[in-house]
């Protein structure tokens, strides 16, 4: 997780691609970077709600809205995050 343009943003690696969402979850605010991540799945470790990371689509509940989900590319061996 780290912070970009005052947004805090998860990032997960994902079999050499790259995918970056919100880390707050769109049920309590809880962070998404500290739940599990089960193929391309993260459950929110408060309540267990379950998001896509590599489009923010809410896939559980108690969630009921997807998290915003940032455009990512390497270059240079720099990764870029559209905020």
């Amino acid at each position: 997780m780290l912070e970009v343009q005052n947004h805090w943003v998860a990032i997960f690696n994902i079999s050499d691609n790259y995918y970056a969402i919100e880390d707050v979850c769109t049920h309590d605010g809880g962070p998404l970077a500290d739940g599990e991540l089960d193929g391309v799945e993260i459950a929110c470790p408060r309540h267990g709600a379950r998001f896509d990371v590599k489009t923010g689509k809410h896939l559980g509940f108690p969630a009921t809205k997807d998290a915003p989900h940032y455009l990512t590319r390497v270059q240079n061996n720099v990764l870029e995050i559209a905020i």
